[in-house]
């Protein structure tokens, strides 16, 4: 079987380095690069994070390009401590080397982002985990980037007008509003949205992820150790929209969008929808609204309501039974 070609693009915090080892782990995948966007930290901890997860990995031979450090408009939202200030639980030491820099590709995300596509036409899947900053700027530099790719799977967004960051959006789509907007209307290729409320609603036990994490593995190791002082991590009920609005449980973001580009039968139900990114006011700026009307006349999407939970757990153990 050939394997998938894909591309990350992240902002790696916690949840990504989980969604990226799923996808290191699936022997029919093949990643062509990772891009680096700011979101959880900024783009300097970012990179240095992905080079980490590559190392604990051994699968260092994957190209890291630095991208986008802030918003296309205005001022970026500061930057949250969900996963804590570097992104990755605060529980790493070498963070005031400059070794990392050197492990780098010296070509920008954006670039190397269309010339991987370029060079694969038709062929790479694009998995954005992150502010879809990159995504955005790649189609202003190259507007035939879209209908090149095979297709694009989100993490981000909202289907029922709940946020985290704000009452009415999700982190991702509130870090940069307008790049959300630009991707969902200009990136026509077939496009799979994994929302905030789809994942919360589709969550895992915390005995689960005592399991998962208890494994005797490099990967069950680091990620226990990236857990261990992070209060998203703690198993009482707490105060943040996620246990609020549907209870305490392991919610592992990211890795939704990429066990769906790995194995598109782990989702068991999507709805075909137009879709469009709020850009104005104050309440719903970075909303994502989902048109069934179709008076809006914009790119269909599918937006993810269920998941096989049986299979995604198996995909989220194998994952970390490396190196």
């Amino acid at each position: 079987m050939s394997q998938k070609l894909m591309i990350i693009d992240t902002d790696c915090g916690i949840d990504d380095a989980q969604a990226i080892m799923l996808a290191l782990g699936s022997s029919n995948v093949k990643i062509l690069g990772i891009t680096c966007c700011f979101g959880n930290t900024d783009v300097d901890n970012v990179c240095q994070n992905v080079l980490r997860v590559l190392r604990v990995c051994q699968q260092t031979q994957i190209p890291v390009f630095r991208g986008a450090a802030s918003c296309l408009v205005g001022a970026t939202n500061p930057f949250k401590d969900h996963f804590g200030t570097d992104g990755l639980g605060d529980v790493l030491q070498d963070r005031d080397s400059d070794t990392w820099k050197t492990q780098i590709q010296k070509e920008h995300a954006v670039n190397s982002l269309i010339r991987l596509v370029n060079e694969h036409p038709g062929q790479v899947s694009l998995v954005a985990l992150g502010p879809l900053t990159n995504l955005a700027l790649a189609v202003r530099v190259d507007p035939c980037i879209p209908q090149k790719l095979k297709d694009l799977y989100i993490m981000g967004g909202n289907m029922e007008g709940r946020g985290n960051l704000m009452p009415c959006a999700e982190f991702n789509f509130c870090m940069d509003p307008e790049s959300a907007y630009i991707v969902l209307e200009e990136y026509v290729c077939p496009t799979h949205i994994a929302t905030w409320e789809f994942t919360c609603r589709n969550k895992l036990s915390w005995e689960f992820f005592d399991e998962l994490t208890a494994q005797d593995s490099a990967a069950a190791r680091f990620m226990k150790m990236i857990t261990s002082k992070c209060w998203a991590f703690s198993k009482e009920p707490g105060n943040n929209a996620k246990d609020v609005l549907f209870g305490s449980g392991f919610v592992p973001y990211d890795a939704y969008a990429v066990a769906a580009c790995v194995d598109g039968s782990v989702i068991t139900e999507s709805v075909e929808c137009g879709v469009r990114v709020e850009i104005q006011g104050e309440l719903g700026r970075g909303m994502m609204a989902l048109d069934f009307t179709g008076k809006l006349k914009s790119h269909r999407v599918f937006v993810m309501k269920t998941c096989n939970l049986t299979k995604f757990s198996s995909m989220l153990m194998a994952s970390l039974q490396q190196p």
